[in-house]
């Protein structure tokens, strides 16, 4: 595809002047036209219709004007990315993301992204709860579950490996689960409205799920920082990501539970977007940026 007649297309939609357009592509009015008539063969579409009193966009035209604004600054992003050209990646990027998540490793390192793209801005909607990404207008969202919506496309970021904790203190208290069907008889913090996770053993046959069934748990709760803050305090005992309390396994004011057994379904970090956003500069600097800073390894299996 042409990238000089989507350059004039943009300008000629802006202006509703094709001519105009052209000159300031120091283009003749002839040569212009021709350009711009090459693109609309090539997509097979008008984009423009023409007039002798004016220039108006098609319905095709208006569906292909954001495409073309992003293809522009994609390749503007490029450039600049090998020192060529002055194109600074601006806008605002609505970022969608674990609350938990982002207050660890996202909230710490906002600093070094806004001093490096002085022309993003960005709207942050933390919870832990599922955010409807398409429905909500994000730009961008990172999610830590399973991936199996298929109108999202999604970058990796790490693993998700989930794990059964508690405190010494609970532990001493009410003893330590030895095996799975003790979880029954234990006070157990569970995610709201969390469908029940499978956990299961290198080592061991047998198999369970967390929490198990027909089980009153003691607190629900829907954020997961708060979900920690409960273990460690003594409450019981919950599932928690090891990105989550790495520190506090370090420390010891929380410990294993079940240690041979990990859920297994497949959970990752992931940062999402539509399959039907083209990918902007603004989220692909961001979602770069995020590599980069949490990268492989993550931050919490670093030494």
């Amino acid at each position: 595809m042409n990238i000089d007649g989507i350059r004039l297309f943009v300008i000629a939609a802006d202006m509703l002047n094709i001519s105009a357009a052209g000159r300031q592509l120091g283009l003749a009015p002839a040569v212009a036209s021709a350009r711009l008539a090459r693109l609309e063969k090539q997509l097979g579409a008008d984009l423009l219709h023409r007039s002798t009193r004016q220039v108006s966009l098609s319905l095709e035209g208006e569906e292909f004007l954001p495409y073309a604004r992003e293809i522009l600054a994609q390749e503007d992003a490029a450039l600049a990315a090998l020192g060529h050209g002055s194109a600074e990646v601006r806008g605002t990027l609505r970022f969608a993301a674990s609350s938990t998540f982002v207050q660890l490793y996202i909230t710490p390192i906002l600093p070094i992204f806004l001093e490096r793209y002085p022309g993003i801005n960005l709207e942050l909607k933390l919870s832990d709860t599922k955010v409807a990404l398409i429905d909500g207008g994000f730009d961008l969202a990172l999610r830590n579950y399973p991936a199996k919506d298929t109108s999202l496309i999604g970058r990796k970021i790490a693993d998700d490996t989930r794990i059964l904790c508690a405190s010494p203190a609970y532990l001493k208290t009410h003893g330590t689960p030895l095996e799975p069907h003790d979880l029954n008889t234990h006070q157990l913090i569970v995610f709201n409205n969390a469908t029940p996770r499978q956990l299961t053993s290198d080592t061991r046959a047998d198999s369970c799920t967390f929490p198990p069934p027909d089980i009153n748990p003691r607190i629900i709760c829907d954020d997961g920082t708060s979900t920690r803050l409960a273990a460690k305090s003594g409450v019981g005992i919950c599932m928690s990501s090891i990105w989550n309390i790495h520190r506090d396994l370090k420390d010891g004011s929380l410990m294993r539970v079940l240690p041979d057994y990990k859920v297994s379904d497949g959970s990752a970090i992931w940062l999402a977007y539509p399959k039907s956003n083209v990918l902007t500069a603004k989220v692909r600097v961001f979602i770069d940026f995020l590599l980069e800073q949490i990268g492989t390894p993550p931050i919490w299996e670093r030494r």
